[in-house]
């Protein structure tokens, strides 16, 4: 994997409200949640951005709010109706 370097505001984790020493990994979960969200990653790459478990990825998604459904609702109306 690699490392990349952010410059950030010093106040951020403060902004936030996390821990200091959590900030990097709440940026990185962030990002993941953000790029599944727009549909540019699959819910394995955010996990594996993430450095969590698939499981534990969904369910950060949906803590954040995210479907990890790409289902619209139109889909999920014509398969219950072809079921």
């Amino acid at each position: 994997m690699r490392a990349i370097t952010l410059q950030i505001p010093d106040d951020l984790a403060l902004a936030l409200n996390v821990p200091p020493e959590e900030l990097a990994h709440v940026l990185v979960v962030a990002a993941a949640v953000q790029l599944f969200e727009r549909g540019t990653i699959s819910v394995g790459k955010a996990a594996s951005l993430a450095g969590m478990p698939k499981p534990l990825c969904l369910a950060t998604l949906a803590a954040w709010g995210v479907s990890a459904s790409t289902l619209s609702a139109e889909d999920i109306a014509q398969d219950l109706a072809n079921a």
